[in-house]
């Protein structure tokens, strides 16, 4: 019988620098893979240099509730040095392999202006070990935050990303193999944003935007044209240490239901929003449970009785 207990609060913490972001969350046929931003929250260095120099964390689970910490990814280096990788995403080719697309800044830079940001592309049949395939050329060379969903007459894929050189506005670009990628152009030009996310759930699209006070949400029903529908994971909940906003998620999504992971700062103090430091740098991964009512999303990150995560058997769509 499925447990109806709630979802641990916080979902996961990362024991070597406490810093979990943007998580992304993956099945290989027999357990979860959980890979995320290691930022090094627990560094004292100039600027922003601890939010740079940043590996990809891994951690795994056989039900998506109880999280078992494995290390970094040793395999995504390209290029001599201490350098930054960001915010991936991954997908799962009909041909069984992985495919990652994530974030990389060159060094580790103490300044956010100043350097180019790109999306590389690698490649996996274990999830563990990666093989570089190249940067995917977008719009700029100032990209980051990669979501890949598959187009809905199975023609290819559809990738959107933010683009910092544009407003920091969500572009999209399309792919018949998944690795060479045609620009389409804007999508999100509502307001500067990051981490977008796309999923399927009752019959529609929905995509969620990173807006820094909550995720606005909008919905489609055919990939292209996309409505605004409302905003989520603005506000505080009550279950311990998951108070403040909900940034950069991933959706797996069932038939009935979605789960959303998402991380928060729990020791930010709002009041206080340029202070600094270990507490307020902390990051958490949460866990909430997505349905849809008429055109919006309902969130539940309080109660959430949770049972293990659906295990997906194909690309999901409406």
């Amino acid at each position: 019988m499925a447990s109806l207990a709630p979802a641990p609060a916080p979902l996961y913490e990362d024991p070597v620098h406490a810093g979990p972001t943007d998580p992304v969350v993956q099945y290989d046929g027999r357990q979860w893979w959980m890979f995320y931003t290691q930022r090094r929250s627990d560094v004292s260095a100039p600027g922003v240099a601890w939010v740079h120099g940043t590996a990809i964390g891994v951690a795994t689970s056989t039900d998506g509730r109880d999280w078992l910490y494995r290390g970094v990814l040793d395999s995504l280096p390209f290029e001599p040095g201490t350098n930054t990788f960001w915010a991936p995403e991954i997908v799962r080719a009909p041909d069984g392999v992985f495919h990652m697309y994530v974030s990389y800044i060159r060094g580790v830079p103490d300044r956010w202006e100043g350097h180019d940001r790109r999306i590389l592309h690698y490649t996996s049949g274990d999830l563990w070990h990666w093989v570089h395939a190249g940067p995917v050329a977008l719009s700029s060379r100032r990209v980051i935050d990669a979501c890949v969903h598959p187009l809905p007459d199975g023609s290819g894929w559809r990738m959107w990303y933010k683009d910092e050189a544009h407003g920091s506005h969500t572009w999209a670009a399309d792919s018949a193999d998944l690795y060479d990628w045609r620009v389409r152009g804007p999508v999100l030009e509502h307001r500067p944003h990051e981490g977008p996310n796309v999923f399927a759930l009752d019959g529609r699209y929905w995509m969620v935007v990173d807006c820094w006070d909550g995720q606005d949400v909008f919905r489609s029903t055919d990939l292209d044209d996309w409505t605004p529908a409302g905003r989520i994971l603005d506000g505080s909940g009550t279950r311990e240490d998951d108070q403040g906003v909900g940034h950069h998620a991933d959706v797996v999504a069932g038939p009935d239901a979605a789960w959303i992971f998402y991380f928060t700062h729990p020791g930010r103090d709002p009041q206080s929003p340029d202070s600094d430091g270990p507490a307020q740098r902390r990051s958490v991964v949460q866990l909430a449970r997505l349905t849809s009512q008429s055109d919006r999303l309902l969130l539940d990150r309080d109660t959430v009785p949770f049972h293990a995560l659906p295990c997906p058997t194909s690309a999901p769509g409406p």
